[in-house]
């Protein structure tokens, strides 16, 4: 009994499946290498680079005897391929899957006003960013094991809370899964699993430099109260906070994780 406490506390996340989209780079690699840390087994999911979720494969595949990760390829928006996303998961780890993390997203780096955006980059917006996130809910709420320790986790972000000029597109994608967040959770009573967001502030990743100039970058990081950009392993430890046990009573929940700067 003893060593299986000791287990249970080193590794909280022991070959429960946890899927996390969009985890070749950035917030989604430091969270799936997390949870891997925690004892879960993983399916990297991308949606171009497979040398990048090769790379993340190898590095947690490496620290154990038999394949505790994958790579799967699927385009978030595409309801049969998250539907094989989740076959792919079951089938590889003779499991259900235990954690889903929505953390692909995508962000205009042309920072345009909403009079000047165009539909073509709102519905590009939008289509990975909210119906991404409503695909992969939904598969999730179907398929996700019910009884206890389901989880679902979405990626938001702070500026839901800030309403910046520069990101129209953006942040009304990321209200949108915020607010299907809270309904979720309730419309999951019963089945044990809960529905959580995590809403990063600025994140030192691609995605936060792609079009930003030396100036905008030092005006984020002046307003931050720690006088630095948040890293993407600020964030992975609150998700997998969300992802085990400890975190039950905390459902249909926003996050904020952005050392203050909102």
């Amino acid at each position: 009994m003893a060593a299986e406490n000791v287990a249970q506390s080193t590794f909280p996340l022991q070959d429960r499946v946890a899927i996390v989209t969009g985890s070749s780079r950035g917030i989604g690699k430091a969270i799936a290498l997390h949870l891997a840390s925690l004892g879960a087994k993983l399916v990297i999911n991308y949606s171009s680079n497979s040398t990048q979720a090769d790379d993340v494969v190898t590095q947690i595949n490496s620290t154990s005897d038999s394949p505790r990760a994958i790579a799967v390829k699927a385009n978030i928006s595409d309801p049969d391929q998250v539907k094989s996303l989740f076959d792919a998961a079951e089938s590889a780890f003779q499991s259900p899957v235990n954690i889903l993390v929505n953390s692909a997203g995508v962000l205009d780096g042309k920072y345009p006003s909403i009079l000047n955006t165009t539909l073509e980059d709102f519905d590009r917006t939008f289509d990975v960013n909210a119906r991404g996130a409503f695909v992969c809910c939904q598969e999730g709420a179907k398929r996700i094991k019910h009884g206890g320790g389901g989880r679902i986790i979405c990626l938001s972000t702070s500026l839901a809370a800030a309403f910046r000029p520069g990101y129209g597109a953006y942040i009304a994608s990321k209200a949108a899964v915020e607010a299907m967040v809270k309904i979720l959770a309730k419309e999951l009573k019963g089945t044990g699993i809960t529905v959580n967001s995590v809403a990063p502030g600025p994140i030192a990743t691609e995605l936060f430099y792609e079009g930003k100039t030396e100036a905008m970058i030092k005006r984020v990081i002046d307003d931050c109260p720690h006088g630095r950009l948040g890293l993407p392993e600020d964030i992975a430890p609150v998700v997998g906070f969300l992802a085990g046990d400890a975190s039950e009573w905390v459902n249909g929940q926003i996050i904020r994780v952005n050392g203050g700067f909102i």
